[in-house]
C-alpha cells in the first residue's frame, strides 16, 4: 500500500491582454505562485483588501510550457504506476477558458499540441512494446457527464445525432460501496491508432456551445477511462489497473457571463457538481469526518476512488492571468491547496486468473500422474508407433521449440516409446540445423547461388542449439535412471525366495554342482 497527498500542479495560460502582477518563485520540492492585487484609488483611502496571495505547487508552468513537458512531469509518474498495476487519475480543474480541454485534450491545429490523453495512450502502447516477456491489454471508455446525467459516448448501437440519442449510463452500488457504471461500454484497443480512434469518436459527440468567456466551451465533465492489464507469461497473477483522465467543465460566474436560456441552465448544473466536488474535498481535508458526501452528485460518485481511496491521483490548476478573471485564479489556487490535503491509499491490484490456474494445476497433476506410471511401471508398451503418429510428435517437438513461453512443455505421456521417438526427432533437427550450419559457412563467394534452407531455424540459435544439447544428456541420464529403477523393481518382483528365506550362499551352489556332476 502507498500512501500519498494528491499532486497538485499549475499551469497559466498564455494571454495577449493585459495581465495582473504575477511570479513563480521556485522553492524545495516545489514552487509558489504569488499573485498581487493592487489597490485602486476607487477602493478609497481605507481598504484592507488583501494584496499578496501565496500558493504552493509541485510544480507551476508558465505562459510559454510546452505540451510534452506537462505531459512529462504530470501524467508519465501517474501512467507507470498505471503499468505497474495502481489505479490513476489525472484531472484539469480552473474556470471556463482557462485551458482545461487543451490541456487534457489538445489542440487541434498542430501535432505537438497534443495533449495528456492521446500522448498518454502512445506512451502505454510504447511501454508494452518493450516488455515482451508480458502479456498486456487495454480497454477504454468515454463518460459525459451533462446536466447531472450521464452518457455513453461510445456507444456503437447509436448514431448520435444529438446528446440525447446517446444512452444514458446509470449508477449502480453493491454491497461492497463500489459504484458500478451501467450501459457504459468498454471497447478493447490492439494498438495506438484503434484507441485514438475511440478518443477521436468521443469527442466528436461532446457537448460543446459558444459562450461569452468562451468561443468552444466544453458544456459538460468528461471522463476517459484506460482498463490497463498486464500478466508476465506463463504466471497466473494478474494485474489489473485503470487510468481516469478528466476535463471537469469549466466554472463561470453568471453575474459576470450574463447568459441566459440553455447556457444559464448548463451553467447552474456545471456550478453546482463542481460545489458538490468542493464539499467532497473539504470533507475529505478535516479530520475525524466521518460522512464523505460522494452521493450528491454523479461526478463525485464516479471519482469516488480517485480522492481519498486506492488511487493515485494527480490535479492540474488551470489559471488565467488576465486582469478580469484575477478572482477566479485565485479560487482555483484556493481549491487546489484543500486537494493537496487529501490523502490517498493506492493498493497494488493483483489477482489470480482462475483459468490460468486451474490449466497450470492440470499440467501439473497430468505430470504428475506420467511420474507415477514411469516409476512403477504399471503400463506396458510394446506395439510400433505408427507412421502418423511419429509425424505428429515430430510436429509436437517442433511447436515446442518455436514455443517461446517459458513455462512450455511438452507431454507425450508415460509411453516411453513416445519419448523416444520425441528424442530422435530433436537429435535429427539438430543435425540438420549443424549441416545448414555447415553449408551456409562453405559458400565459396558472394556471387554464388543461395542456400534455401528447407527447415525453419528461425526459432533456434547457436545458444538454443547448446542449451538442447544439455537437455538431451540430461533427459538420457533421467531415462538411464529410470530403465535401473525398473529393472530393479522387476527383480525384486520375480525374486524365488521370499523376504524371510536366507538366500544360499556360494558354496552351497557348489556342493550341488558337485553333487549333480558325480
Amino acid at each position: 500500500m502507498v500512501k500519498q497527498t494528491i499532486q497538485i500542479f499549475c499551469r497559466i495560460k498564455p494571454t495577449k491582454s493585459k495581465t495582473s502582477v504575477y511570479e513563480i518563485n521556485p522553492v524545495e520540492d516545489g514552487a509558489h505562485l504569488s499573485v498581487m492585487i493592487p489597490k485602486e484609488a476607487t477602493d478609497g483611502y481605507i481598504n484592507n483588501k488583501k494584496e499578496d496571495f501565496r500558493f504552493r505547487f509541485r510544480q507551476i508552468f508558465d505562459q510559454t510550457a510546452k505540451q510534452e513537458d506537462v505531459f512529462a512531469l504530470v501524467a508519465r509518474p501517474v501512467i507507470d504506476n498505471v503499468i505497474s498495476g495502481y489505479n490513476g487519475t489525472i484531472f484539469a480543474y480552473g474556470q471556463t477558458g482557462s485551458g482545461k480541454t487543451f490541456t487534457i485534450t489538445g489542440g487541434p491545429e498542430r501535432f505537438s499540441d497534443r495533449g495528456i490523453i492521446p500522448r498518454s495512450l502512445s506512451y502505454i502502447f510504447q511501454q508494452f512494446g518493450q516488455h515482451a516477456d508480458q502479456s498486456h491489454t487495454v480497454h477504454v471508455s468515454y463518460l459525459e457527464i451533462y446536466n447531472e446525467n450521464g452518457y455513453d459516448l461510445l456507444d456503437p448501437k447509436h448514431e448520435a445525432a444529438k446528446l440525447e440519442d446517446l444512452p444514458k449510463v446509470l449508477l449502480m452500488e453493491d454491497e461492497d460501496q463500489n459504484m458500478h457504471l451501467k450501459n457504459l461500454s468498454v471497447h478493447a484497443a490492439q494498438n495506438e491508432e484503434e484507441a485514438l480512434n475511440l478518443l477521436f469518436l468521443g469527442d466528436t459527440n461532446r457537448m460543446i456551445a459558444e459562450t461569452p468567456m468562451n468561443q468552444a466551451s466544453t458544456r459538460s465533465h468528461c471522463i476517459f477511462t484506460v482498463h490497463v492489464t498486464s500478466k508476465e507469461i506463463g504466471s497466473a497473477t494478474v494485474r489489473k489497473a485503470k487510468l481516469h483522465l478528466v476535463d471537469l467543465a469549466g466554472s463561470e460566474r453568471v453575474a459576470k457571463t450574463n447568459v441566459n436560456g440553455l447556457l444559464l441552465t448548463e451553467a447552474k448544473y456545471i456550478n453546482l457538481s463542481l460545489h458538490y466536488l468542493e464539499q467532497v474535498i473539504v470533507a475529505l481535508s478535516e479530520k475525524h469526518r466521518s460522512h464523505i458526501p460522494y452521493r450528491n452528485s454523479m461526478m463525485t460518485s464516479v471519482l469516488r476512488d480517485s480522492l481519498g481511496g486506492n488511487c493515485m491521483t494527480t490535479m492540474i490548476a488551470t489559471c488565467s492571468v488576465d486582469k478580469r478573471n484575477i478572482e477566479e485564479t485565485i479560487s482555483t489556487c484556493r481549491f487546489s491547496q484543500r486537494v493537496a490535503l487529501i490523502k490517498n491509499d493506492a493498493r497494488l491490484n493483483e489477482e489470480l486468473d482462475p483459468r490460468l490456474l486451474i490449466n497450470q494445476l492440470r499440467a501439473e497433476n497430468l505430470q504428475l500422474r506420467n511420474q507415477i506410471t514411469i516409476q512403477s511401471g504399471s503400463e506396458q508398451f510394446t506395439e510400433l508407433l505408427t507412421a502418423e503418429l511419429i509425424a505428429k510428435l515430430t510436429e509436437q517437438v517442433k511447436n515446442y521449440l518455436a514455443d517461446t513461453d517459458n513455462e512450455a512443455t511438452l507431454n507425450v505421456g508415460a509411453d516411453m516409446r513416445k519419448i523416444d521417438q520425441c528424442y530422435r526427432a530433436f537429435k535429427k533437427l539438430h543435425l540438420e540445423l549443424q549441416e545448414q550450419v555447415k553449408t551456409a559457412s562453405a559458400t565459396p563467394n558472394k556471387n554464388s547461388q543461395p542456400i534455401y534452407i528447407t527447415h525453419d531455424i528461425s526459432p533456434y540459435d547457436s545458444k538454443e542449439v547448446k542449451e538442447l544439447k544439455e537437455i538431451i544428456k540430461l533427459r538420457d541420464n533421467e531415462i538411464s535412471i529410470l530403465v535401473n529403477m525398473l529393472k530393479k523393481e522387476k527383480k525384486t518382483e520375480y525374486r524365488p525366495f521370499s523376504e524371510s528365506t536366507t538366500p544360499p550362499t556360494d558354496s552351497s551352489f557348489s556342493a550341488s554342482d558337485r553333487a549333480g556332476n558325480q
